[in-house]
């Protein structure tokens, strides 16, 4: 932020603190939300930073678009899927939850066939729709109470039955969020008609066209920590709001990167929620929305670098496929696109059933072709009885040397 906080403000003892609050909260610009943080009405000052993020944000997007409208179609599905398995990683990470790459993948294999009361199968088929134009709605109590249902409640059910929601439609005991060190750092609303209450006027705000969306996410993505509606899971259903809400204003791909770039600076995403939430900051919210903007700001300038570094390697290896061996037979270009594709986008590689949907050809023809891959350019993967291949790139690489 580029100017002081109050909270900071107050705790210097700085004479001009009513005065800033007062000229801060009266200003032209300054948007007033119907919440209350505390005792205070909460409010945002548009300050210069956030046009300038917001700008910013626009401009990465199409920069983002433009790069991913020229790679293959099975390509971005590929990374996709490798973004989505490290967001749900890095969202269960944040919240001290234990998943592996494995265990991610082997539930987006084949959705259909988990039971949701396993763990993360709810939340990987939510983050999976992020890829269909499934459009969900976010209005209503029930709305927020359906989306957890679909993420939680069965595998919560299955495993900590006294964390489900125990209220009309969310928890009706207080909860407390300890830091590290068991410190209690915010205790969420209570009883449940204030969470519903204030829900309900943070889900106005949400929809409250007269308000730039990137400040409605970010305003509502601090309210619902603020809130902290349920026992267990605010922060994970929290994140997938605000990744879908992204992904359907941005490059969908950004969905499967907010939880990243919050890891990445996770001390600053507590500090602006702790910012906010002193009674001393007044419920001034501009710290949080231009911290979370920034955020959304940091992740489109990684995945711009991500997808640039890997469009140039695709197109550095796909000028080469002719130096590589019986390139020239039928059909084998194509696989080494394949194949190269699947080293540099995919999590574990192309699967036998998309080599056999992108050739056109019989099973057997492509196991006849895979066999003129030599052996020490192909590897091959096999997960919950699937086969998977993708190029050795390094073993390519020594082979251009070489010729």
């Amino acid at each position: 932020m580029s100017r002081k906080t109050l909270k900071a403000l107050f705790h210097m003892g700085a004479k001009e603190y009513k005065t800033e609050y007062e000229s801060r909260y009266n200003d032209d610009d300054t948007i007033h939300l119907s919440v209350n943080i505390g005792e205070n009405a909460a409010f945002i000052c548009q300050t210069p930073e956030i046009y300038k993020q917001i700008i910013s944000i626009e401009r990465l997007d199409k920069a983002v678009d433009a790069v991913a409208n020229t790679l293959p179609q099975l390509a971005i599905s590929q990374f996709a899927s490798k973004c989505l398995i490290d967001e749900i990683l890095l969202t269960n990470n944040i919240e001290g939850v234990h998943s592996t790459r494995k265990e991610i993948g082997e539930i987006l294999q084949d959705l259909s066939t988990h039971d949701k009361r396993n763990r993360f199968v709810g939340l990987v088929a939510k983050y999976a729709a992020l890829e269909d134009d499934h459009t969900m709605s976010f209005k209503t109590c029930q709305d927020i109470r359906k989306v957890y249902d679909d993420i939680f409640y069965e595998e919560i059910k299955a495993t900590d039955p006294e964390n489900l929601p125990d209220g009309e439609m969310f928890r009706r005991s207080g909860v407390e969020v300890q830091s590290a060190t068991q410190k209690v750092i915010h205790k969420g609303l209570s009883p449940e008609s204030k969470i519903i209450d204030t829900m309900n006027q943070s889900l106005k705000v949400l929809n409250d066209d007269n308000i730039d969306i990137f400040i409605r996410i970010a305003i509502f993505h601090y309210l619902f920590g603020y809130i902290h509606p349920f026992y267990d899971g605010n922060g994970r259903t929290s994140r997938f709001i605000s990744s879908y809400l992204l992904s359907r204003q941005l490059n969908p791909l950004i969905g499967f990167r907010l939880s990243y770039t919050v890891k990445e600076n996770i001390s600053k995403y507590y500090k602006a929620f702790d910012v906010c939430n002193d009674p001393h900051n007044k419920a001034e919210l501009t710290p949080f929305v231009e911290m979370f903007l920034n955020i959304v700001e940091i992740s489109l300038q990684q995945l711009l670098e991500t997808l640039e570094e890997k469009k140039y390697k695709w197109e550095y290896y796909r000028q080469r496929i002719d130096s590589l061996p019986n390139a020239k037979k039928t059909d084998i270009s194509y696989l080494y696109e394949l194949l190269i594709q699947a080293a540099l986008f995919s999590n574990i590689g192309i699967s036998r059933e998309e080599v056999l949907n992108e050739l056109k050809l019989s099973e057997n023809t492509v196991r006849s072709r895979l066999r003129l891959i030599p052996e020490e350019l192909l590897i091959e993967k096999r997960q919950k009885g699937r086969k998977y291949y993708l190029l050795d790139l390094d073993v390519a690489d020594k082979l251009f040397e070489e010729s």
